[in-house]
């Protein structure tokens, strides 16, 4: 099972494309949101996943659509923004309450600090006439 972090992390990750926002959300439910039961989140986080879920679901579809599309179609500029705005900042939230229990990862040395003594060693010129 994919954590709530990965799937918001992801989430975000998809959020910042180039293509328009609507299609953005679109994607982010299917594909991230979707899968995410209510019971793998914080408790600081519930509420707002429930009201981004219900966002995508408000509207009822047209004939060949899904909810999630007639929702999203229906949504202004605004609120796709404030949509996105808001699975964001659940990201967030998750991100500091998680990260006393997520340990980084070590960080890897791949070369000494402290440059050798000859490594910029210039070798003397010798003139002799």
């Amino acid at each position: 099972m994919i954590s709530a972090w990965d799937n918001l992390h992801s989430a975000t990750l998809e959020l910042v494309r180039s293509t328009p926002i609507k299609q953005r959300l679109i994607c982010v439910h299917r594909r991230y949101l979707s899968t995410l039961a209510l019971e793998q989140l914080p408790t600081e986080v519930r509420g707002t996943f429930a009201q981004v879920m219900r966002a995508f679901t408000d509207v009822q579809p047209l004939r060949g659509e899904d909810a999630v599309v007639a929702s999203v179609r229906k949504m202004s500029a605004q609120q796709a923004d404030d949509c996105a705005a808001l699975i964001v900042e659940m990201f967030g939230v998750v991100s500091r309450v998680e990260s006393p229990q997520r340990q980084p990862a070590p960080v890897v040395q791949l070369r000494s600090v402290e440059p050798p003594d000859d490594e910029f060693a210039i070798p003397a010129l010798i003139a002799t006439n």
